[in-house]
């Protein structure tokens, strides 16, 4: 039986097969030794049970692995060889590793992450860049920036400015007077001032006014409590129309909640104040702009919706149609930041060609005994000329 037994664990072991070939030269000389001793534990390992199991009669035979044969245990090394090129890490740890833990493939979310932040690093530069040239260009050109006409020397230095960025506004600044803005009305009088004028011509407009004023106790007299307490038939009686009277009672109850004050109005800047004001019923863009001019003396104001101003840019520019509201804008953008001077000299442009227009008086409170000289001395100038009506004398307020 010992006999037996031996035969058959010579016959089962397999024949000695020679070392595989010598890697290349840049592989270290250890690695074949480490081969070998893999290749004699595994043989060692494969025969054991067989030996126990041949023993005893009665125990099944031991299982065979058809897809791994005993043929082709000695080409694993060669295998696991591949999956790693460090020789520093033995080989029998290598091999357990790449039995456990075969290699992950990479992942494609990595590869979309690396990329993800590769374009925000480059779209960062780009911001940066964007940004430094904007500063460069901030720094090569200086920003003007204009204080209240009503300051000492402003209005001589928006002079300058305009002589020096149109040309065909020097010959007008030439002839005509410089601007004054000495009108200190408080924004409550300014604006009731605007809505009586509304659609009046400026002789029936002052003579309501007045008779307003003296309802009023004064000038001094119109705050919004004294006009709310003022009913629609007081109004009625000194030639103010119920509309009217409904435009003045809701702009003193805005006063009175608080939605608007004089202080306010004063600190705003002109794109809030614009929206504000014509929340007010009665107000529209024409008052406003007339308002923001006259009594706050903003410096860049441009009535785009007043017929003087529109004819004048018209006539200094030889365009052959009037110019639309819309591009208004860009017809005077070189005017920038002081279009409400510029507005000054469209209107005196144009009254010198014959249209007179009384936005200046009406705006600024100008007496009507020196308004109807002014009318008076153009009429002796330009006896035959026929007198257009500009928007301002016919109606303060359209928008």
């Amino acid at each position: 039986m010992g006999e037996q037994t031996l035969g058959q664990e010579q016959s089962l072991t397999p024949t000695p097969i020679d070392p595989p070939p010598q890697p290349p030269s840049n592989t270290p000389a250890a690695a074949p030794v480490i081969e070998t001793t893999t290749v004699a534990n595994a043989t060692i390992a494969h025969v054991s049970p067989t030996e126990s199991e041949l023993s005893n009669n009665n125990a099944p035979p031991p299982p065979t692995n058809p897809t791994a044969p005993p043929s082709k245990i000695p080409l694993r090394p060669r295998k696991i060889r591949k999956l790693s090129p460090d020789p520093a890490v033995s080989q029998p740890q290598l091999s357990s590793a790449a039995i456990t833990e075969p290699p992950k493939p990479t992942s494609s979310s990595n590869s979309s992450s690396a990329a993800k932040s590769a374009s925000r690093s480059t779209k960062t530069a780009q911001q940066q860049q964007q940004q430094q040239q904007q500063q460069q260009r901030a720094l090569a050109v200086p920003r003007v920036v204009a204080r209240s006409l009503s300051c000492e020397g402003e209005v001589e230095i928006a002079l300058r400015y305009l002589r020096n960025s149109d040309p065909l506004l020097s010959p007008l600044i030439d002839i005509h007077q410089a601007p004054t803005f000495d009108n200190f009305h408080t924004p409550f009088l300014a604006l009731t001032r605007s809505i009586l004028y509304q659609q009046l011509a400026y002789k029936a407009g002052t003579s309501i006014y007045t008779r307003f004023i003296s309802l009023c106790g004064g000038e001094a007299g119109v705050v919004p409590e004294t006009v709310l307490a003022l009913t629609p038939q007081q109004l009625r009686q000194i030639g103010v129309s119920g509309r009217k009277a409904s435009y003045l009672h809701d702009l003193a109850r805005k006063y009175q909640n608080g939605i608007l004050s004089d202080s306010a109005i004063v600190n705003m800047d002109d794109k809030s104040l614009f929206t504000m004001l014509t929340m007010v019923n009665g107000i529209g863009s024409w008052s406003v702009h007339m308002f923001m001019i006259f009594s706050l003396h903003r410096p860049d104001v441009l009535p785009i919706n007043d017929l003087g101003v529109r004819k004048g840019v018209q006539l200094l520019y030889n365009l052959e149609d009037l110019p639309r509201p819309s591009q208004m804008d860009q017809l005077c953008e070189k005017w920038r930041p002081y279009r409400s001077v510029a507005s000054w000299y469209m209107w005196r442009f144009v009254e010198a060609k014959g249209t007179p227009s009384s936005a200046v008086a009406v705006a600024t409170g100008a007496s009507l005994q020196h308004h109807q000289q002014e009318q008076q001395q153009q009429q002796q100038q330009h006896p035959s000329q026929p007198q257009l009506l500009d928007p301002i004398n016919t109606m303060f307020n359209m928008g």
